[in-house]
């Protein structure tokens, strides 16, 4: 299985403008950083502390890396000035951008991602915090809109399919894209969606309760979205948890199981992004864990008929 991560540069890689940039933003030098595991990005992922004990977490990339990276920091920025008060994210302390380098500071948080396999007593306060996430929200992109090429996926296969192509997908292609237009068809909503919940973008602190991070795919969705996405991960590393948590229209859960599915498969079969060299096996094993999912939520209906 591979872990979801990159192959980060660190603090010290960094331009000498880009430090002196977030230096400036934290209002005195850095004199330590230590770099943090986790997520797809070639960029810095840094817990920083300055001279007089002050700690943030920073985050930077330039187009060098790679050409995506800069526009999602740049998003997350976006996302991030519109988040309502009061939800468990971390505050946001500075932005630098020049054109190239993008750096995000943020206060940092005092917490650790989840074990995985996921444990119990984990699973519990994460889905607590992904219910205090579902606040209406305005002026922030629509989950349906942003996935529209995404949820084709199973079309694009099915207009040139892969020789490694699982058979049972290979043989319900027709059916496949029909449930992703459902699951499409279900993602209208004004309840804010994180949109990428993983262990790595998750933070438990030593009081038990969660911090969400990562905002790049922020987003106007359904209240049950997170939720999958959740289930999803929980089912990929390993752990006890039921759909029963996702709640929403069970057609709708299920269409949205084969369109992600059919999105992973899809990016899977693309060249490896630069700098990122398991994305592509990591899309992979997320729609095999999918596929055999979907089939099982797909058994369950036959059963109910």
């Amino acid at each position: 299985m591979v872990l979801a991560s990159g192959v980060r540069i660190g603090w010290a890689d960094l331009p000498d403008g880009v430090r002196a940039a977030v230096e400036d933003i934290l209002g005195e030098p850095v004199a330590s950083a230590a770099s943090q595991a986790g997520g797809f990005s070639p960029g810095t992922a840094d817990r920083v502390v300055t001279a007089t004990g002050r700690r943030a977490f920073v985050k930077a990339v330039g187009a060098a890396l790679n050409p995506q990276s800069p526009a999602l920091h740049r998003a997350e920025a976006g996302v991030v000035a519109q988040l309502p008060p009061g939800l468990p994210t971390p505050p946001l302390l500075g932005v630098h951008d020049d054109g190239d380098w993008v750096a995000l500071v943020y206060a940092d948080v005092d917490g650790r991602h989840p074990h995985t396999p996921w444990r119990d007593d984990e699973v519990g306060p994460v889905l607590e915090a992904l219910r205090a996430l579902a606040v209406p929200v305005r002026n922030l992109p629509k989950l349906q809109d942003g996935t529209v090429e995404d949820f084709a996926g199973w079309r694009n296969i099915a207009a040139d399919p892969p020789a490694t192509l699982d058979p049972w997908a290979a043989g319900h292609l027709d059916l496949l894209a029909e449930l992703s237009d459902r699951g499409h068809a279900g993602l209208a909503g004004d309840a804010l969606v994180h949109g990428d919940v993983r262990a790595d973008n998750l933070l438990i602190r030593p009081d038990g309760t969660v911090v969400v991070v990562d905002w790049p795919f922020g987003c106007a969705g359904p209240p049950w979205f997170d939720a999958l996405c959740l289930v999803l991960n929980i089912r990929l590393y390993g752990g006890r948890i039921t759909d029963d948590v996702i709640g929403g229209d069970p057609g709708d859960v299920t269409g949205c199981v084969a369109g992600l599915a059919g999105m992973f498969a899809d990016r899977a079969r693309r060249p490896d992004p630069p700098g990122l060299p398991t994305l592509r096996k990591f899309q992979q094993d997320q729609a095999d864990v999918m596929l055999t999912w979907l089939r099982e939520r797909l058994g369950a209906q036959d059963d109910r008929a």
